[in-house]
């Protein structure tokens, strides 16, 4: 986790672009929380571009102590709706960043019509959906060799607004 001080400044949300493939999957694959038993789950992953178009993939993007770098990003499935990536640079986690995507996620979600988001969380992350609002709803088992570990399942709960 990175060190907990004050939110950065500015930071942008806009949409992902097929450009932004490469630093997504950094992003993913360097992930702390997928170190050590979890690295398996992510050695192979790829955020390609065609993803990225097939999706409501959103990137936060930092401003002048950043360089303007990606420090986040998410990807919405509409159908069956669920947040399918939430990903936060190791060394900006505790700033704000993710709760941010998650509410840029949640007005996505109300824009789309959804009244419910569905979450299979990383085990690490748990703390975190709970801290911004997600309701657990049961256990995803585990499906080797994929994914060798039980893993939470939430929900965000999208009031129509």
């Amino acid at each position: 986790m990175g060190s907990r001080t004050s939110p950065i400044e500015p930071i942008t949300i806009r949409r992902a672009l097929a450009r932004d493939a490469k630093r997504l999957t950094r992003l993913v694959r360097g992930s702390g929380a997928y170190e050590g038993m979890y690295a398996s789950a992510v050695a192979g992953y790829r955020v390609g571009p065609d993803y990225i178009e097939a999706h409501r993939a959103f990137v936060a993007v930092g401003g002048d102590e950043h360089g303007g770098r990606v420090l986040g990003f998410y990807s919405l499935v509409l159908a069956p709706p669920e947040l399918d990536l939430l990903f936060v640079a190791d060394d900006v986690q505790g700033r704000g960043v993710g709760r941010l995507l998650v509410a840029h996620m949640r007005s996505e979600a109300r824009a789309a019509g959804l009244d419910r988001v569905l979450v299979v969380s990383h085990v690490p992350a748990e703390d975190f959906y709970h801290r911004v609002g997600a309701v657990r709803t049961g256990t995803v088992r585990a499906s080797p060799p994929a994914v060798p570990w039980d893993r939470p399942a939430f929900e965000f709960r999208i009031p129509s607004g």
